[in-house]
């Protein structure tokens, strides 16, 4: 999906959402643990029931890739489910070089036929190059992240110029892609911040994590995120996941789901008029 289709998508359906689809089957709703195919199967209730709400799906590859080839092919099932209609983001933070990054986004776009892919930038240019040479593909570069653990190396400042490495890698990495193939990732529990990662970078998406079960507030998201064009997917994974434990929780997500994207109508109102 190109940049101009997903404006479109998001102004259409009056919702920037992204819904994280983390399924981890000691997690899944009661009436579906042990069942043939539960994670598909949830998966695919959850999709139907937030179809209209979102403009995008972010499975966590870490969710399927523990559970060997059963858990991948879940997730193949999962991505043609999706089908084209939505942005599929591959949240699988890869970050190697060379061949080894080459193999990963023809693993990811050609395969899985996904959207984009999130990659760690610690490597440098040669670890994010191999994945913007895919025609219509997207890179998410980690920026900003909303973990505690940020602050270990994101958050340190630079002694030669006093700004924060988080910083330097919004400057730099906006080199090597454009705002056509290059996301960032800035967590929602950092909404100052997000402030100045807007400044540094005004034209690119931006993938917000950190929405609900992490503490993010939306409303802040916007008011520093937000632009003309919107530039902004927000994730939602737990909260929706698992809104319910019981046989409603597919009704129970889309409620959940329903509740943010009416905010997202509201904050596209004031873009619009």
């Amino acid at each position: 999906m190109d940049r101009q289709s997903l404006i479109t998508a998001i102004f259409q359906k009056k919702t920037f959402l992204c819904v994280g689809l983390d399924a981890e089957p000691a997690q899944l709703p009661q009436p579906l643990r042990g069942q043939p195919d539960a994670v598909f199967e949830f998966n695919r209730r959850i999709i139907d029931a937030t179809r209209d709400l979102c403009v995008a799906y972010k499975p966590n590859i870490a969710f399927y890739e523990a559970r060997g080839a059963e858990g991948w092919r879940d997730l193949e099932r999962t991505v043609q489910y999706i089908g084209a209609e939505h942005f599929i983001i591959a949240d699988a933070k890869r970050g190697d070089i060379g061949n080894t990054s080459r193999l990963y986004a023809e693993a990811f776009f050609q395969h899985l036929s996904c959207d984009a892919v999130t990659v760690a930038p610690y490597m440098g240019a040669d670890s994010v190059m191999p994945f913007l040479a895919f025609e219509g593909k997207w890179a998410i570069v980690l920026a900003l992240t909303s973990n505690a653990g940020s602050a270990d190396f994101q958050q340190r400042r630079l002694v030669l110029t006093g700004a924060s490495l988080w910083e330097r890698v919004l400057e730099q990495a906006q080199h090597w892609g454009t705002p056509q193939n290059l996301m960032f990732v800035v967590g929602a529990t950092h909404p100052q911040a997000l402030a100045r990662a807007r400044a540094i970078a005004p034209e690119h998406f931006f993938l917000v994590p950190g929405i609900g079960a992490q503490g993010g507030q939306l409303e802040a998201v916007c008011r520093h995120g937000l632009t003309p064009e919107v530039g902004l997917l927000v994730n939602a994974s737990r909260s929706i996941l698992y809104a319910s434990a019981g046989e409603d929780f597919a009704s129970a997500a889309r409620a959940e789901a329903q509740r943010l994207q009416r905010e997202m109508a509201h904050w596209l109102e004031t873009l619009t008029g």
